[in-house]
């Protein structure tokens, strides 16, 4: 802050040349908006817990997964230290993506099956729709037998969707609960995924959105980001104990070195005896004064 206010003080204003022209400011389309900036794309992070090998074109089919422990793949030197051990489970490649035509009646999608996923806290649904078969997101009241509506049109008057309905933002109506939200349009629907968590439409203001995340943030969307209908299945995946230090192992955790001792205060807290007690006395009471007591006669 002190280098800007010096940099700040040198900075002097010249005389004003008369040569100036006056321009009228131009407003800018978001199409072009999207030209000039830079989005970012997700899922630039990296984990260590797991490498999903993925095929060049989607399948259902369960992929191969190696287990990282914590290592990196190439150099095998521990990064993450809490990840270790865990059940090999096999990857399920979920869809981000719900299109939808654009115009006229939404499409039908049916739920075949809904079942747990060892790669993830919530349920996966797999769902079938004409020739093409995917898996998503279980909502929280979702069963085989269901049928879906994805559909990209914005009504004049919002819709009212069901569980698992795939609307564009402007669509559906203010309160409804959402998850697996677009950031941006055309996008992986990469937000709202854990178990359990939801988005709230809040209000809607020109072409935009506000919807509350899980995190209680609100925040601003276009309103041709798609997002899905309902809360995240699994529910009380956050209010379950994990119960014992072997499931705890077979959900991926590696327990700490061992070197942590409380009482001798090795990296931990040292717990030394109490004092002994003290006894302390009542104060002394004061004497009390004479009372002299006088009479006219």
């Amino acid at each position: 802050m002190a280098t800007l206010a010096r940099l700040f003080n040198r900075l002097s204003l010249s005389s004003v040349p008369k040569n100036i022209r006056c321009t009228t400011v131009r407003s800018i389309s978001l199409e072009s908006l999207e030209t000039l900036l830079n989005k970012p794309k997700p899922g630039g992070g990296k984990s260590y817990r797991r490498i999903v090998h993925y095929p060049e074109e989607y399948t259902i089919e369960p992929l191969r997964v190696t287990n990282l422990a914590g290592r990196d793949p190439a150099t095998g030197r521990l990064v993450a230290k809490g990840i270790g051990g865990g059940i090999k489970h096999k990857y399920h490649w979920i869809k981000w993506v719900r299109d939808g035509p654009s115009e006229g009646p939404p499409q039908i999608e049916k739920v075949i099956d809904v079942f747990d996923d060892g790669c993830r806290t919530a349920k996966v649904a797999l769902v079938a729709v004409g020739n093409e078969m995917k898996y998503i997101l279980a909502t929280e009241n979702m069963k085989a037998g269901d049928l879906l509506k994805t559909s990209r049109f914005i009504p004049r008057i919002p819709v009212r969707a069901n569980e698992g309905d795939a609307y564009p933002l402007g669509a559906l109506q203010v309160g409804t609960q959402v998850h697996c939200l677009e950031k941006y349009p055309g996008q992986y629907c990469h937000l709202i995924h854990a178990a359990g968590s939801y988005g709230t439409i809040l209000r809607k203001f020109g072409e935009l959105v506000v919807v509350q995340l899980p995190s209680k943030q609100e925040f601003a969307f276009q309103q041709i980001c798609m997002a899905t209908v309902g809360r995240v299945s699994n529910v009380a995946h956050s209010k379950t104990p994990i119960g014992s230090a072997q499931k705890n192992r077979e959900l991926g955790n590696r327990p700490r070195s061992g070197l942590w001792q409380r009482k001798d205060g090795r990296h931990g807290r040292k717990v030394r005896r109490l004092p002994p007690m003290r006894v302390i006395s009542p104060p002394t009471a004061k004497p009390a004064e004479p009372l002299k007591l006088s009479i006219k006669l």
